[in-house]
């Protein structure tokens, strides 16, 4: 038998103690993997949207709500600004303004938010059409990969929107009245928020929201002149005004109109550049915040938690070497006749080293193993919920390269939990053991 195999006979002897060690060390292992797992990951998604936007214009509010809402499209907007307020931003001659977004939300298809956008924004985003073409027409939308997977929509398809930028289980806020939405085109996967969007004109927004407001109108109108008030013509009106040929761009429409922000991109970043986003904050109704600078504000608050958590999971592998340790120190003395024999029959005290060292080695792979599971089981039950809430893609089937020096780490704490008893092992004193034997 060779000390492997011996190894895993004496560490299999008293099973008890070798869980309650393996439990201890892969907990703690599997929390940092975690976290690990999960940092990376929110980091990626964060940085794949970022898209080289420099500044989000909107209304006043929190500026992470907003960089939140306008980017990421986890969180509701602060509001709404008028065209004549972001005009200015849009107009192609800005001379500190390479290129703009504006975006017009507020409204979804379950739970798919729906944004009203120029074509510019795929190019952002690295867009490609997959199937079919892109967005041209008011009602006309273009959606991303996600959506089409998850929601199986194919071209040609048609569909409502409702109200909200998610819709509460149990409530009907669909736009019954309004004209449907008509898919022209799948967009290719980019690992961005494009995947999760459905994109139509800014125009389409303004329609179905003055189309709810004149049906109310008009079924008050009903109401109270107890007659058939024309719904039909103004639904073929609507039509005609609504779809028919492109819509102009938001620098010819009326200055009354209202969006919810604009993504900017400068030419250069001189120092007027900068302070742009302070001029406006300032000078205007407006609010402007820089990406960058506020997700590193969320990053550093999720960083204070993540660091409690590790402190916590370094305690808890602490804890687990003091239990490696302990067992392998304590099972000396039932085990001293044992190792007196070894040495009787030719074994040398290097052997007897090895040979626990073996064991807290052992104890501590199998942890760590145990831990890397844990931890990836985890991140992928918890990717789930995640996938639900924000619609980004998360993963337990990811492997960093952090967890490689995550199990050297484990192998020098098994390690140096060992040395001690290892010793104590090859210092075993023949005569006087077979001697009380």
């Amino acid at each position: 038998m060779n000390l492997l195999q011996l190894s895993w006979k004496n560490i299999a002897f008293k099973p008890l103690n070798t869980l309650l060690s393996i439990v201890l060390f892969a907990l703690g292992v599997g929390l940092v993997a975690l976290l690990l797992l999960l940092k990376d990951q929110m980091e990626e998604n964060f940085d794949n949207n970022l898209a080289g936007v420099d500044l989000v214009i909107g209304a006043k509010g929190s500026p992470l709500q907003l960089i939140l809402s306008s980017m990421y499209h986890i969180d509701a907007p602060t509001g709404n600004i008028s065209l004549k307020e972001a005009r200015p931003f849009l107009n192609p001659k800005h001379p500190l303004i390479e290129d703009a977004v504006p975006l017009s939300m507020g409204d979804n298809y379950r739970n798919f938010r729906i944004v009203g956008t120029t074509q510019n924004i795929l190019e952002w985003y690295d867009g490609a059409i997959s199937e079919g073409k892109v967005w041209e027409q008011n009602f006309e939308v273009s959606i991303g990969a996600k959506v089409a997977n998850d929601l199986e929509l194919k071209l040609g398809d048609t569909f409502k929107s409702s109200h909200g930028v998610v819709t509460d289980e149990g409530v009907d806020m669909e736009h019954e009245d309004a004209e449907s939405f008509k898919v022209v085109g799948i967009l290719k996967p980019t690992g961005t928020v494009l995947d999760q969007l459905i994109l139509t004109t800014p125009q389409s927004f303004w329609l179905v929201h003055d189309h709810d407001g004149e049906a109310s109108a008009t079924a008050d109108e009903h109401d109270h002149e107890g007659h058939d008030h024309s719904t039909h013509d103004h639904g073929d009106h609507h039509h005609a005004e609504g779809t028919s040929g492109k819509p102009k761009s938001l620098l010819e429409e009326n200055e009354e109109k209202e969006i919810t922000s604009v993504l900017v991109k400068f030419k250069g970043h001189n120092f007027q550049a900068l302070n742009m986003q302070r001029s406006i904050n300032e000078n205007t109704d407006l609010q402007a915040a820089t990406p960058a600078i506020e997700i590193n504000r969320l990053f550093e608050l999720v960083s204070t938690v993540e660091q409690v958590l590790r402190a916590l999971a370094i305690i808890i592998i602490f804890v687990s070497a003091l239990s490696i340790f302990i067992s392998l120190y304590s099972s000396l003395r039932d085990r001293r006749y044992e190792l007196a024999l070894m040495r009787v029959m030719g074994s040398s005290r290097s052997k007897l080293t090895m040979l626990i060292i073996l064991e807290g080695l052992l104890l501590a792979f199998i942890g760590c193993v145990v831990g890397l599971l844990i931890g990836h089981g985890g991140m992928e039950v918890l990717s789930m919920s995640l996938e639900d809430s924000y619609r980004y893609n998360f993963s337990g089937s990811t492997f960093l390269p952090e967890e490689a020096v995550l199990i050297i780490s484990a192998l020098v704490i098994g390690f140096i939990a060992s040395i001690l008893p290892a010793v104590q092992a090859s210092r075993t004193d023949i005569s006087e053991i077979l001697g009380e034997g």
